[in-house]
């Protein structure tokens, strides 16, 4: 008798980490630190929070801070226009169970605080 794969909790979580400097980060010269859009698999937010730090880590960056967005449906229903690409890329973390960084902007000098107004 065959088994039935239980159907996957993963879903994939669209996250915006504030990273800074660290020696090795491979951010340009006289960045101050940078922006990343983050697609990251997790049966909730909090786990893909969680991963994403651990990766980010790993990969010699410093995260400072993360802000969670919700899964696709959750932006879709909140109104957010989503093109075929990113939804590629959401799909793609939730196959692979992965943290990908979809966008990444580097910050110069300045650049506003996490609680500016």
């Amino acid at each position: 008798m065959a088994q039935q794969k239980k159907p996957s909790r993963q879903q994939v979580y669209t996250l915006v980490v504030q990273i800074g400097r660290k020696e090795g980060d491979g951010l340009p010269e006289k960045a101050t630190g940078a922006g990343l859009v983050v697609f990251a698999s997790g049966i909730d937010e909090a786990e893909a929070v969680r991963e994403t730090v651990a990766v980010l880590k790993q990969a010699d960056t410093a995260p400072l801070d993360v802000t969670g967005y919700g899964t696709l449906d959750e932006r879709l229903a909140e109104g957010h226009e989503i093109g075929a690409d990113e939804q590629d890329l959401m799909q793609r973390a939730l196959n692979e169970n992965a943290v990908i960084i979809a966008q990444m902007e580097p910050f110069y000098g300045t650049h506003p605080e996490v609680d500016a107004d």
